[in-house]
């Protein structure tokens, strides 16, 4: 389902890293990376496709601990490397049709038109302010647990660019 809101209602979830921006980027959008923390906590990705380009397409499962499978798909509408992706997103089956969050018995109300954007800020001294703004209100991901998901899922992926940064 969709609804028009007010820009400023968007969900927005805001984490600082420590690690430099290019190692935050290739963590956010190598598929190999993307594997490791996509789904909330307890959740793995057995399946992740990325065609990192403006126009190309992304699907990627997530699995509950139970073993019952999610997948998302979507399109990159703007990339500006290591600053700023604008993609859209929705549920989708294992093909990348899309599919309404009912299916997978979800219930998820997206902002008409509304992308999802991410922003990369270097803030010096080896740190990196990622901004998620979701295609959904703030109210709305409160209610749904969509909020609580993408604070799990920025906890997976500091996790991710911890090790990364110690690795180089």
């Amino acid at each position: 389902m969709t609804r028009a809101v007010n820009e400023t209602e968007r969900m927005v979830v805001v984490r600082v890293f420590d690690a430099p921006r290019e190692l935050v980027w290739k963590a956010w959008t190598d598929p190999k990376y993307v594997m490791q923390w996509w789904g909330p906590k307890g959740f793995t990705a057995p399946v992740c496709k990325i065609d990192f380009r403006v126009g190309g397409k992304f699907l990627c499962c997530m699995q509950s601990p139970d073993g019952q499978q999610f997948w998302n798909a979507g399109e990159y509408h703007e990339i500006i490397p290591q600053e700023k992706i604008v993609s859209s997103m929705y549920f989708a089956d294992a093909g990348g049709n899309k599919v309404e969050p009912e299916h997978y018995g979800i219930e998820h109300e997206a902002i008409e038109g509304a992308y999802d954007v991410t922003l990369f800020e270097d803030l010096g001294n080896g740190q990196t302010k990622l901004t998620f703004i979701g295609n959904e209100s703030m109210e709305e991901a409160k209610k749904t647990g969509q909020l609580e998901g993408w604070s799990q899922i920025l906890d997976k992926v500091a996790e991710l660019v911890s090790v990364l940064a110690q690795a180089e």
